[in-house]
């Protein structure tokens, strides 16, 4: 007896956001695939912002139907979903050692009756290195502020994801510059949703080059004015 495929990992039919100054985003119909990572191309812009945050639970629609790893209303899809490189969101003080941030997420990770010591090298290896896979980790004692663009969003990107929940929601590739480092970046993404036990989501307003291992890139008319 065959199995049944698994469900989308995200439906979307009909969300809109609107804001003081009228419509953010949508109407707009949105199928994401289980596992993988899925790039959705559109511009930048408040728009794009909201749609991520939306899928992320972070932001309630304000009309239609949306479902995120089985999940409906935002409450619940928050639970089941990571968010990571929001700026507005997730930006960290340039003044701050990697191993401050560590520690102070695997605090935030732990129950409130647990001692979290200082974080150490192998707990360094264990949170960060499914993100980064045969990249060089920057020193545990490094400043943000020193930090390459692609290591610094990697981070934001492991801190985030430290509780592998279905859906990781990565803020967009266009963050990094440089061509070679967003192609190894959308490489990294891939690679988390490889075994298909999570679902990745960026953005970017490019098409992006197949070879590198995504799973879909759907184009998005967001229907909202840019920034």
């Amino acid at each position: 007896m065959s199995q049944q495929p698994p469900a989308p990992a995200v439906q979307a039919r009909g969300i809109a956001q609107t804001g003081p100054w009228g419509r953010v985003y949508g109407p707009l119909d949105l199928d994401v695939p289980h596992g993988g990572l899925t790039i959705l191309r559109c511009p930048a812009g408040p728009g794009r912002t909201a749609l991520q945050m939306t899928l992320a639970g972070r932001m309630k629609n304000k009309s239609g139907s949306l479902t995120v790893a089985g999940q409906t209303g935002a409450k619940k899809i928050f639970a089941a979903s990571a968010l990571a490189a929001i700026e507005s969101l997730d930006s960290v003080y340039a003044s701050v050692r990697v191993v401050d941030l560590l520690t102070e997420q695997l605090r935030w990770d732990a129950p409130w009756y647990s001692f979290v010591r200082k974080a150490n090298q192998a707990a360094y290896e264990r949170v960060c290195r499914p993100v980064f896979g045969d990249l060089p980790l920057p020193p545990l004692d490094a400043y943000v502020e020193n930090l390459t663009e692609l290591d610094g969003l990697l981070l934001r990107v492991a801190l985030a994801n430290t509780q592998r929940r279905p859906v990781l929601v990565v803020g967009n590739i266009d963050q990094v510059t440089s061509d070679a480092n967003q192609r190894t970046l959308v490489r990294r993404l891939a690679a988390l949703g490889a075994d298909h036990t999570q679902t990745v989501i960026t953005c970017t307003v490019n098409d992006v080059d197949p070879a590198l291992g995504y799973r879909l890139e759907i184009p998005v008319d967001l229907n909202s004015e840019e920034e």
